[in-house]
């Protein structure tokens, strides 16, 4: 007897499970940096535009296909088109790299919520010194990644509704709450005016080719597009579900976690004559950095801030170590706990990897780029681009637009007006908009050796996923 399908329990326990794979990293500290970067207000009224009908699209097609099949990545494209197999594949091997380097994040911000309690960070002048200092290490950031391994592990093993659900049902409120209290006592700061002029005051005299470029980049890859966790997740969704209403909420709530991520950061950099940065410098050393200038309100902010980036981490890769889960327990019929636990051992080796090619095995290249960097640069220049483009395709040219239109109106029961539109905006403006962005992603890598590399992989995917 063939065992039932698990299902999400309720709509809200989806709705937070989906907006949580979404929100993670890239909202906390790439889209202020992006948006401050890039004409502030102005690059955000573009990203809200491509978030709304490029994002918005592309994941009502995620949730739709995988709702249809009832199948993860790789069973929803196969249930099609054996030809098109390879692209479930590549989003599978795109979120099993990725949680290889992702989770060594996610252990240094659960390590900067004791961090804040210790008295490490509260010495201003010596928080640069501090985060390089423990990442290069070489025991406690592998320490801090295997606790936040054990997290996702707990969480995906007892299932959909019984632990991701749940899991989300906790983290995703408690995420809005801290960022809102962060966003409060930011505002509320003398010289906070000029961090919200920063994010908010058009500046379209620095609009570019590029402005639009980046913002459709932020919009693509913030929704956790192209990887096959909206088609995972969209398999368990059940069919009374509305599956336009629910995407919008998601991406909404993904663009407000964003926005409110830019309030919570920027107006504090700029009240202490801060100067914004990219990526983990700006988390993990100009806003510790604020938070130490703050005085003993700055040590209950400090970890307020970093319980929310451990928040936001987790529940974006509990989604990425659901993918790789569905596809053995769909395609290879094994049970969840042994798909878990099996592939997050592989995954945590891969993360000691990661983490020690920063401080120990700094020496030690592949391709001319440390293991972390390697698996950074595969998955979001490359795998994630392609991934993206080919779904955009698949969905506008594979599928028959008469199974769209059913499975989104749920067998013509509810009314979905619009769908005219989101359908010939999938078919013919996002494949499109996606090729620009990578192609122009790809061909900026400056290691052509990576670039070769994960396109080879890709070609051989292609060719051999069939019996996958």
């Amino acid at each position: 007897m063939k065992k039932s399908r698990e299902n999400w329990g309720s709509r809200i326990g989806f709705i937070m499970a989906a907006a949580g794979s979404a929100i993670g990293l890239g909202n906390i500290w790439r889209f202020p940096y992006t948006a401050g970067a890039n004409g502030g207000s102005a690059f955000i009224i573009i990203y809200l535009a491509f978030t709304f009908v490029i994002g918005l699209s592309v994941m009502l097609a995620e949730f739709t296909l995988g709702r249809k099949t009832h199948l993860a990545a790789v069973g929803a494209y196969k249930h099609h088109s054996k030809n098109w197999t390879f692209v479930g594949v590549l989003g599978v091997v795109s979120a099993f790299l990725i949680m290889g380097f992702y989770p060594v994040v996610g252990g240094w911000a659960l390590s900067y919520i004791f961090k804040s309690f210790t008295g490490v960070l509260s010495d201003a002048s010596a928080i640069g010194s501090v985060f390089e200092g423990f990442i290069k290490n070489p025991i406690q950031p592998i320490i801090w990644t295997l606790i936040f391994f054990g997290l996702n592990v707990v969480i995906v093993a007892k299932g959909i509704a019984g632990g991701i659900e749940k899991a989300s049902k906790v983290l995703m409120p408690t995420l809005f709450i801290l960022l809102i209290l962060l966003a409060i006592r930011s505002l509320t700061l003398p010289g906070a005016s000029a961090g919200i002029e920063f994010l908010f005051k058009p500046d379209f005299s620095v609009v570019t080719g590029q402005t639009y470029l980046a913002a459709l980049g932020q919009a693509f890859f913030s929704l956790s597009l192209g990887m096959g966790c909206m088609v995972t997740y969209g398999s368990y969704i059940s069919k009374k579900e509305r599956l336009p209403l629910d995407a919008l909420t998601v991406t909404a709530l993904d663009t407000a976690v964003a926005l409110l991520a830019g309030l919570a950061i920027f107006p504090a950099l700029f009240a202490f004559g801060m100067e914004p940065a990219a990526g983990p410098g700006l988390v993990f050393v100009v806003v510790p950095t604020v938070f130490a200038q703050m005085g003993g309100i700055g040590i209950i902010l400090s970890a307020l801030f970093f319980i929310a980036l451990s928040v936001a981490a987790l529940t974006s890769s509990v989604s990425l170590l659901e993918v790789v889960a569905a596809y053995l327990i769909d395609q290879k019929h094994i049970p969840r706990k042994t798909a878990v636990y099996s592939i997050a051992s592989i995954m945590a080796v891969i993360a000691v990897f990661a983490s020690l090619s920063l401080g120990a095995m700094s020496g030690a290249t592949f391709l001319g780029v440390g293991i972390f960097d390697f698996l950074d640069i595969l998955t979001d220049k490359i795998f994630l681009a392609v991934g993206g483009l080919l779904l955009a395709i698949f969905v506008g040219w594979v599928v028959k637009k008469e199974d769209l239109e059913r499975e989104t109106t749920n067998e013509g029961t509810v009314k979905f007006v619009l769908f005219n539109v989101w359908y010939n905006i999938v078919k013919y403006i996002v494949p499109v908009a996606v090729a620009i962005v990578a192609v122009l992603g790809i061909t900026s890598i400056e290691q052509k050796g990576v670039m070769f590399f994960g396109l080879g992989v890709i070609g051989v995917l292609a060719l051999f996923s069939k019996k996958l």
